[in-house]
C-alpha cells in the first residue's frame, strides 16, 4: 500500500496533466475548425496564438483592410458570443472569413503598434502567407 501523501501527489499530478490535455485538444479543435470553415477574424487570430486583448484590435484593423480592398466576407451569421467571452443578451451580426481571405487581408495589413505587428506575423504564419 502506498503512502497517502504519495497518492495525493499522484492525483494532483494527473489532474494537472488532464488540464494540459484539455487545453491542448481545445486549441487543436479551434485551429482545425478555422482551416475547415469560415470563422470570424478574432477567432482566427485567437487560433493563430494572438492574445485575447490584442485579437479584437487586429480584427478591427483587418476589417478596415477588407473595406479598402473591397473584399466581402464568406458568410454572415448572428451570435450571442463575442471575443470578450460569455453570453450576451443581444444578438450581434458577425462576419465569417475563409483562411484564404484572411491571408489576403494579412498580406495588405500594415500595423503600426508593436503587438499588432507580432500578431500580424502570427496570422501570416497561420494563414500560410509567405513574407
Amino acid at each position: 500500500m502506498t503512502h497517502p501523501s504519495i497518492r495525493r501527489q499522484r492525483r494532483a499530478n494527473r489532474r494537472t496533466l488532464r488540464a494540459v490535455l484539455r487545453a491542448r485538444s481545445a486549441e487543436t479543435r479551434l485551429t482545425a475548425s478555422c482551416r475547415r470553415r469560415p470563422r470570424s477574424l478574432a477567432t482566427v487570430a485567437l487560433a493563430a496564438g494572438v492574445a485575447k486583448d490584442t485579437a479584437a484590435g487586429v480584427a478591427n484593423g483587418l476589417r478596415t483592410v477588407a473595406k479598402r480592398l473591397g473584399l466581402t466576407p464568406a458568410a454572415t451569421a448572428r451570435t450571442r458570443r463575442t471575443v470578450a467571452g460569455g453570453r450576451a443578451r443581444k444578438t450581434r451580426t458577425v462576419t465569417r472569413w475563409t483562411l484564404g481571405q484572411v491571408a489576403r487581408l494579412v498580406a495588405a495589413y500594415r500595423p503600426r503598434k508593436a503587438e499588432y505587428k507580432t500578431a500580424a506575423a502570427l496570422l501570416a504564419a497561420f494563414a500560410g502567407v509567405s513574407a
